[in-house]
């Protein structure tokens, strides 16, 4: 069975190893930075001891208080793919951003328990923007390009979004629902940690392999924007979650997206590639050569799917009177 490369972003040829597994499935791991373990470790503890508070508590801090910024808490069940319920319950944060009314800006709202969640959220999801900028300007050079290709435009000031979510164990003999339904990630870069538990499943030309279960590694799966920014040269991969471990299992989630109104445009190659082959061989088919417009609203469109009723409440709200 294959298996997902694991590169060190610190090695001579990280460059190149990291491009040809971008080319090749889209997805690969890095070593977690030993400094950065004990916490992982503390955001996967506050999020355990939050997550089994009473739900009347949590829904103090639910996604429907957060409003258009578009953090806070929601119920098992109470986020959908492909227009299924998933079987998991998480919380949504973003970067803490003034009062804005457009989607997904504006403060995160912190629980009153446990202490301590707000500064660990806020210290992991800045370490994570810092490697995920590095791999970035990694990629960049694999395909021919300057480092800073990302960081003088897309990313300069990017759309950061993290999660975190909790698994719990399948149903036994449940076939037809998941942790996670088959999907693609919408922008450009996830950096995922998790607690060890197995469960995250990458289709590899057509055939479903594990991710490593490795709690001292980051897998990193590109978007559909970069697949769409480099007209197929870098996979945009499905991928899908089931818990069969017998116990919880916690996620941590970060995406390193374009800035909000960064306009997106096709990435020039001198290179010779067949952007139609890859729109073809594509699980969606979706046409790699439109792509236009800014980030935020490409955004908009992909999360209102996710909570339809939240988006649903939220147009309306907007709606010109």
């Amino acid at each position: 069975m294959s298996t997902l490369p694991i590169v060190d972003p610190t090695d001579s040829d990280a460059s190149a190893r990291i491009d040809a597994a971008c080319r090749e499935v889209g997805f690969f791991a890095v070593p977690l930075d030993t400094s950065l373990r004990a916490l992982r470790d503390e955001v996967i503890g506050l999020a355990t001891e939050f997550f089994a508070l009473p739900e009347a508590e949590k829904a103090k801090v639910s996604m429907a208080v957060g409003g258009t910024a578009w953090r806070g808490w929601f119920p098992l069940g109470g986020e959908l793919t492909s227009g299924v319920p998933d079987r998991k319950e998480g919380y949504y944060y973003g970067a803490e951003l003034p009062p804005d009314p457009r989607p997904m800006h504006g403060r995160n709202i912190w629980p009153t328990r446990p202490a301590g969640m707000q500064r660990a959220v806020t210290d992991w999801m800045a370490a994570m923007e810092s490697l995920g900028q590095r791999l970035l300007r990694l990629m960049a050079v694999g395909l021919n390009h300057p480092a800073d290709l990302f960081e003088r435009g897309l990313t300069a000031h990017p759309t950061e979004l993290f999660r975190i979510f909790r698994y719990p164990p399948h149903p036994t003999g449940d076939a037809n629902t998941w942790g996670v339904a088959e999907h693609t990630d919408y922008g450009l870069l996830t950096l995922l940690a998790t607690d060890g538990t197995p469960g995250l499943e990458v289709n590899s030309h057509g055939e479903w392999i594990q991710a490593p279960p490795d709690a001292d590694l980051v897998i990193c799966n590109l978007g559909d924007m970069l697949d769409r920014l480099t007209g197929g040269r870098y996979r945009s991969t499905p991928h899908r979650v089931r818990n069969h471990a017998g116990h919880d299992r916690y996620s941590l989630p970060y995406f390193l997206d374009p800035g909000w109104d960064a306009v997106v445009e096709p990435l020039e190659f001198d290179d010779e590639f067949d952007v139609s082959a890859a729109h073809q061989a594509r699980w969606d088919k979706a046409n790699l050569s439109e792509i236009s417009g800014t980030y935020g609203t490409w955004l908009s469109a992909k999360v209102g799917k996710v909570f339809p009723e939240l988006a649903k409440d939220l147009l309306a709200d907007n709606a010109p009177s």
